[in-house]
């Protein structure tokens, strides 16, 4: 038997989500540093080794049990046998999801999806679209393109199925949408061969726990304030919470410490109303993980 400490080989989205992923784990307390040329960032968790792999071909690496753990969409778990660890809303702009959308020049006849019917379609999601257009019973010409598909339509191709978060990009390419096929968020994946082994088990809960975490506490403040016993019932009234306020009783008689978890854009606006309540010694503090 090898001396060697177990580790736990982890797959990070190479690309759009590379950034976003970085900065979701520094704030969960890992650091990880990724050279510009390299594929195997360093990671400051001996128990952990990174790669760097493109999210349309981690879950495949993930089903064969080459890697333990891996970060990519659900877009492109459909059809692996992966297990879902978590659900990790974010994107490479914001939190919201990210759709796989049918999209045609703005003057093309095609205004339906039934209007596919012996056309020819260009897209990076082959399988995804294959699925989606066999499912109507529409028989049409699906080619992978090599990046840049919005370029695609209509020299190359009649439609695109493209990957949208905003819109801006199809929009600056003249295109519109046609159909909505998959609307998918950032999911962290693990092979059942890791989940089988104990200790990588309890690794990958305890990754998850953390980065789930990292992303409750965004665009929360946590508030705590002092309140006299005549003016509690009154600060509560106004305090919003993900669940109830912490009261606890100070030792000067007749105060309490309240403690609270509260969305970052309404503490301008709760402050004056604390304060006007009856609330003293008012603290705002960032929140870099709320575990629940």
């Amino acid at each position: 038997m090898s001396g060697e400490a177990p580790q736990l080989r982890l797959g990070l989205p190479k690309g759009s989500l590379q950034n976003a992923t970085q900065e979701l784990f520094e704030k969960a307390g890992f650091n990880i540093q990724i050279s510009s040329r390299g594929y195997f960032p360093t990671i400051d968790d001996p128990e952990i080794s990174c790669m760097l792999i493109r999210p349309q071909e981690a879950s495949r690496y993930v089903e064969k049990g080459l890697l333990d753990l891996a970060i990519t969409g659900f877009d492109w778990i459909l059809g692996r046998d992966v297990v879902e660890v978590a659900e990790l809303e974010y994107s490479k702009v914001s939190r919201r999801p990210v759709r796989w959308v049918i999209a045609v020049p703005e003057d093309s006849p095609i205004r339906t999806v039934a209007d596919l019917e012996g056309k020819r379609i260009a897209t990076e999601a082959v399988e995804l679209t294959e699925r989606f257009l066999a499912e109507r019973g529409i028989t049409a010409e699906v080619e992978f393109s090599w990046g840049a598909t919005e370029v695609k339509a209509p020299h190359l191709a009649d439609a695109i199925v493209d990957v949208t978060e905003t819109g801006s990009s199809l929009r600056a390419n003249r295109l519109r949408i046609v159909h909505e096929i998959l609307e998918s968020t950032t999911r962290l994946i693990a092979s059942r061969q890791a989940l089988a082994d104990e200790w990588k088990r309890r690794k990958i809960d305890d990754i998850a726990m953390l980065l789930t975490a990292a992303l409750r506490a965004q665009g929360k403040s946590g508030l705590m304030l002092n309140v006299p016993s005549a003016s509690l019932e009154a600060v509560e009234a106004i305090l919003p919470s993900l669940k109830s306020p912490t009261v606890s009783v100070l030792q000067t008689p007749g105060w309490f410490a309240v403690n609270t978890i509260v969305d970052s854009r309404s503490v301008r606006d709760l402050i004056p109303k604390l304060k006007a309540a009856g609330a003293e010694d008012i603290v705002e503090l960032a929140l870099a993980k709320v575990v629940e």
